[in-house]
């Protein structure tokens, strides 16, 4: 078995590839990982569950630094995962980060270790 530390990182595509105000999916073997881009060209990377019905927050539409779940509208914060508003729950933040152009996931977290 490998062991993580929480500086290892693993490339998992291009800028590019997640669309302006979209996500894309990120398949792992601890479930699938949501990184969302904002107009700002922000990345942040979540589980890919909304904490309310565990709807897939990677079909939501991003908006600022939130994404509004497609299933009953719940708003998450994409950095810290919390729902906004009257609402209450958290979705697991993964670390991320984007270096010339390449998107990096924190290894530790996709081995279910750090969310």
């Amino acid at each position: 078995m490998t062991a993580y530390t929480p500086h290892d990182w693993i490339d998992v595509g291009a800028v590019e590839d997640v669309p302006l105000r979209g996500a894309r999916v990120v398949h792992t073997a601890s479930g699938d990982i949501a990184v969302f881009r904002t107009g700002e060209g922000k990345i942040f990377a979540l589980r890919d569950r909304c904490p309310h019905k565990n709807g897939p927050l990677s079909q939501g539409i991003v908006h600022d630094d939130g994404v509004t779940c497609p299933l009953h509208n719940w708003v998450i914060d994409l950095a810290t995962g919390q729902a906004r508003g009257a609402d209450v729950g958290c979705t697991g933040v993964i670390p991320v980060r984007a270096e010339r152009g390449r998107i990096h996931l924190g290894v530790a977290a996709l081995a279910g270790r750090v969310a």
